[in-house]
């Protein structure tokens, strides 16, 4: 099922597939090659960046809004550390096709994503975020702002651990709870594993 807007216009929501890896790759190539956003100085390829979204997909969204068939931006979660003690914990990462920011996409996205992690028993949604000393060409607070507006809070700083372009970035973590902490939590469910209706395929 596609979660459809009001009007056939706007964006939608649909699962990725490891085939949108070059439509991907060109939003994300700028992100890595002008910002530091993404802290990857390298771009990855075709077939590693299909590998990627295959794997995110056997656990956890790998989200796309579309319009007319055009993809103007994806989204998905991933685990947070790795170790089982923190599974009810996802990482966050989003990104926006040049020229799409500040229409309500990322909005759009990221309420798309915590809906598939409630739905999963997800109960802290996290994001690393580069963090400037100060605001350059390179990276602003823009990410920050975005996260703030979200529902997120600051949560922790790690001081000039980026190296990019010649300058040296902080990076920090922002957290959104999302669920009950309670003693013995429903187990997080895995994203194929979800009813059609919560998945947005």
């Amino acid at each position: 099922m596609t979660m459809h807007s009001n009007s056939e216009r706007e964006p939608q929501i649909r699962v990725a597939r490891p085939e949108d890896a070059e439509e991907l790759l060109a939003i994300y190539r700028p992100y890595v090659e002008k910002t530091a956003i993404s802290f990857e100085c390298e771009t990855p390829g075709p077939e590693e960046f299909q590998k990627r979204i295959s794997n995110t997909l056997k656990k956890y969204p790998y989200l796309l809004a579309v319009q007319e068939g055009e993809i103007l931006g994806y989204a998905y979660t991933s685990p947070f550390v790795g170790r089982a003690a923190y599974g009810y914990g996802a990482e966050t990462t989003i990104y926006l096709k040049e020229g799409h920011k500040r229409k309500g996409i990322g909005t759009l996205l990221y309420n798309a994503l915590e809906s598939v992690s409630k739905a999963q028993n997800i109960l802290n949604l996290n994001a690393c975020i580069g963090y400037p000393e100060k605001e350059d060409s390179h990276l602003t607070l823009n990410s920050v702002r975005f996260h703030e507006h979200m529902g997120y809070s600051m949560v922790g700083k790690f001081h000039n651990c980026g190296y990019k372009f010649g300058n040296w970035y902080h990076m920090v973590w922002m957290e959104k709870l999302i669920g009950e902490h309670v003693p013995c939590p429903s187990p997080v469910i895995p994203f194929p594993e979800l009813p059609a209706r919560e998945r947005f395929c």
